[in-house]
């Protein structure tokens, strides 16, 4: 058997127990759920499965469609930005030479989910991430297509009203990483953000924004490495931690969004990264290869 693939759907709810195990149960029916984030602030829970692409294909599917079911984005409020129900499903290639096979599989999900669910699916990628569709959020999005200025890939052009539309892609394995401020200033945290990321003369390949957590009465910078190869997390990390002592802010624990490449652990270690603990059990590659589930 070839070696798996990862799928890391992205659902608009983190709140709804209920629902979540709706979705875990739709995921699992036919693929692995390796690892379940919930975040009640943002509003989202996001899954990681693995499995090989029809099997992938499959669940993601019957999760895509649970969301449709249950989930109503006019209801929904929460810290990240989002313009669907199920938000953004990324298929991963772990290895180089896996990249073919989650491209193909990604584009199997999308045009099923625009034939049989009647969803206005977009495929992201270089240069139209996720934060190119999710701009002004869904009312934004339905201008731009009815304007002309976008067109789905699959599916209608008029996104759900409940459901919102679907962002699909396949990317390369990256690291979601979160780092907590002992502050409830937001605007420092936008601005530490704002210093990481790429777009500010940051670091390559880094997306990040700053969020409040209202429930815990602080805020946290939340970033995704898009090339843990290329920029190590520790180093995103220190100059997180910098740049907030600089403002005479101290930072928390960080905290890890899914699973994490194992080159990236053997690189760092749990101080520098903030830490509080990490196991084989959160280790990407670890996960793939092995039989238990989250």
């Amino acid at each position: 058997m070839s070696y798996p693939l990862e799928a890391v759907p992205n659902f608009s709810e983190g709140r709804d127990r209920s629902t979540i195990e709706a979705l875990g149960r739709a995921l699992a029916q036919r693929a692995r759920l390796l690892d379940l984030h919930v975040d009640a602030d943002h509003n989202r829970s996001v899954f990681t499965l693995a499995g090989q692409p029809g099997e992938l294909v499959a669940a993601l599917i019957t999760g895509i469609a649970c969301a449709k079911e249950r989930i109503d984005l006019r209801r929904h409020e929460g810290a990240h930005p989002r313009v669907g129900a199920a938000d953004v499903v990324p298929v991963v290639g772990v290895r180089p030479e896996d990249r073919e096979r989650a491209q193909a599989a990604a584009t199997e999900v999308a045009r099923r989910v625009g034939d049989e669910l009647g969803l206005p699916v977009f495929l992201y990628g270089e240069g139209r991430g996720p934060a190119f569709f999710r701009r002004g959020g869904p009312e934004e999005l339905q201008r731009r297509l009815d304007e002309g200025e976008l067109a789905p890939d699959f599916g209608p052009a008029r996104l759900d009203p409940n459901a919102g539309a679907v962002l699909v892609g396949a990317r390369r394995p990256l690291i979601a990483f979160n780092v907590v401020l002992q502050t409830d200033d937001l605007e420092l945290a936008r601005e530490i953000a704002a210093v990481v990321r790429e777009a500010g003369g940051g670091f390559p390949g880094v997306r990040a924004l700053g969020f409040a957590l209202p429930s815990r009465g602080v805020v946290q910078v939340s970033m995704n490495v898009e090339d843990p190869e290329r920029v190590a997390l520790h180093e995103v990390v220190a100059r997180v931690r910098e740049e907030a002592a600089a403002r005479g802010v101290e930072a928390g624990d960080s905290e890890l969004v899914g699973l994490l490449p194992a080159s990236a652990a053997a690189a760092a270690s749990l101080d520098a990264l903030g830490l509080p603990a990490l196991d084989a059990s959160r280790l990407l590659e670890v996960r793939l290869l092995g039989g238990d589930t989250a």
